[in-house]
Order: C-alpha cells, then sequence, then structure tokens
C-alpha cells in the first residue's frame, strides 16, 4: 500500500468554489489517517496559495468556512501544500506572497520524481 499521496489541483478553478472543497478535504483526510500527503497547486489552482486569494473564496454561498480555513484544518491534519514554479511568474508573485501553509515552490521534476521513484498514488483535479 502507497505511503504517501499527491493531490494535484491543476483543473481546479478558484473562480468556482464548488470544485474546491473535494480536494481539500481528502487531503485532510488523508492526512488524518496518517498518510503522507501533499497538495501541489498548479495553473489557476496556484492562486489559492497568494495570502488573501482563499481567504475571500467559499465552498458554497453562504458558508461561515473559507476555503482558507480548509487549507488551515488539512495543514493541521499534516497535509503540506506547495506552489508550483510557474505559479509565481503567471500571478506576479513572490515566496513572500504565499500563504503561512504553503511548504514551498516545487517545480515538475519533482513531482515526475515523486510519482516515479516513490511509492505514492497521485489523484488529479
Amino acid at each position: 500500500m502507497a505511503e504517501k499521496l499527491i493531490i494535484v489541483m491543476a483543473n481546479t478553478d478558484p473562480r468556482n468554489g464548488e470544485e474546491l472543497g473535494a480536494p481539500i478535504f481528502q487531503a485532510t483526510v488523508a492526512a488524518a489517517m496518517e498518510y503522507e500527503v501533499d497538495v501541489i497547486c498548479t495553473a489557476t489552482s496556484g492562486r489559492l496559495m497568494k495570502k488573501g486569494v482563499a481567504e475571500s473564496l467559499v465552498v458554497k454561498p453562504g458558508s461561515p468556512k473559507t476555503v482558507y480555513d480548509f487549507i488551515k484544518d488539512a495543514h493541521d491534519a499534516g497535509a503540506k501544500f506547495y506552489c508550483c514554479s510557474p505559479n509565481l511568474d503567471l500571478f506576479d508573485m513572490t515566496e513572500d506572497d504565499l500563504i503561512p501553509e504553503c511548504e514551498g515552490i516545487v517545480g515538475g521534476a519533482y513531482l515526475i520524481e515523486e510519482v516515479m521513484e516513490g511509492d505514492t498514488k497521485v489523484m488529479t483535479y
């Protein structure tokens, strides 16, 4: 059985809040089950790693809980969030712009190496 789960949020668009719940919630559950969990935010979902963005989003209209609250829950459970390196240029960000829950910046080689050389399962959104 795999010890690590990588959740790649590539096609998940922050402008559509209902798309954000499942991957972040599943990261929380997997981390609570004591799996090692990396959530890689790339393409449009990379915006979630920028301070102020996830705080202004909700999964369901009228919900008192923001997407950032869900990210904090997942992080508190042990999930690690990463921003894909091209997102810095794409969204005019620097490392200082990233939320505290973002562990850092990774590139394509990180994901390829984890998948090809590790005992890792991958879920994409």
